[in-house]
């Protein structure tokens, strides 16, 4: 820490010890000059110092906050950035001159750009991918591609940072039409599913499960997603409705049919447990995991219409897959 008596070079800025005649930094002189017109006394500066160049402090301030948004804006690739020590950026900010520690910087810059430069490439070549994929489906993907490319070329010319801005925008874009393709194709799966199980339970669906299978298909073959979603929420409604109808039916007569078992000496306890839950989880508004669950255990178990496949002790794995939960 600078004594209290120590002054500032008045060209430089640098603290000097008191009773300093030349500045060790600039090499100004620090003895004043009384003016004869009793102005203000002046302080003579050697012609070098007038003639440097101004502190470029700014510069070297301004790369390392660049470097340090090109390590923020890598992290998604799962890239990490060279850069300086922390020693070595407090060491550079206070040295006078500083423009070795700028030529450094431009070396960490250039090793960063080879960095993030080979990641986009990486994920370019895993992005079309994605988006041929996409594209399959009849969903466009001739912007992102556009995009792509001009990012890859910001890279390559050393613009990092609007190669990195870019590379978040295509990728959020791409991730959004993946994530609702997926949602569709799910719902899908999930509806003709319950459709598949209802027929097998002989509760009569709202439509063939193999005819809804194959439109819902083409139209998300199409790209058709909007009208799909549409159709998807119309088919599950009915088949809704259908089974608030039928199923209590069915579980009673399910019921029934244990209670008969039971009377005839067969242990249905584990049975009768899992038609509850599946009772249950409909009333809850599952309805998938309320027919999956009465299916497996009509496969198990056997229906009323079709005796129990058991003989006394069920076939292997029967009790545990009865114990699903």
């Amino acid at each position: 820490m600078a004594d209290e008596s120590d002054s500032r070079c008045e060209v430089c800025g640098t603290v000097v010890p008191a009773g300093a005649e030349v500045c060790p930094a600039c090499g100004a002189s620090l003895i004043a000059r009384k003016p004869t017109d009793g102005s203000a006394p002046t302080v003579p500066t050697p012609e070098r110092a007038a003639t440097s160049p101004p502190p470029s402090g700014s510069e070297l301030a301004k790369r390392l906050a660049t470097l340090q948004l090109w390590n923020e804006g890598s992290a998604a690739l799962g890239v990490t950035l060279p850069g300086l020590p922390s020693w070595a950026e407090e060491l550079a900010r206070e040295t006078p001159g500083q423009d070795g520690w700028i030529e450094v910087v431009r070396g960490v810059e250039r090793l960063a750009q080879k960095r993030v430069t080979v990641a986009l490439e990486e994920w370019d070549r895993k992005t079309k991918t994605r988006l041929s994929r996409l594209e399959a489906y009849s969903v466009d993907g001739r912007l992102e591609r556009d995009q792509m490319d001009d990012l890859l070329h910001s890279a390559r010319t050393g613009d990092i940072g609007q190669a990195l801005a870019t590379y978040q925008q295509v990728d959020r874009v791409v991730t959004l039409k993946e994530r609702h393709l997926d949602q569709a194709r799910e719902e899908l799966e999930r509806l003709v599913s319950l459709l598949r199980d209802m027929e097998a339970l002989g509760m009569p669906p709202p439509e063939a499960p193999s005819q809804v299978a194959n439109e819902l298909e083409r139209e998300l073959r199409g790209g058709r997603l909007a009208p799909l979603k549409q159709r998807l929420r119309s088919l599950r409604t009915q088949a809704t409705n259908r089974l608030k109808e039928q199923l209590p039916a069915y579980v009673t007569q399910y019921g029934d049919f244990l209670l008969h078992e039971r009377s005839d000496g067969l242990p249905v306890e584990l049975e009768a447990s899992e038609l509850a839950r599946a009772a249950r989880e409909f009333v809850r508004g599952r309805s998938d995991e309320a027919l999956r669950r009465l299916r497996l255990l009509a496969q198990v178990h056997g229906t009323p219409s079709g005796r129990s496949r058991r003989a006394g002790v069920p076939p292997a794995g029967a009790t545990e897959a009865s114990r699903t939960t």
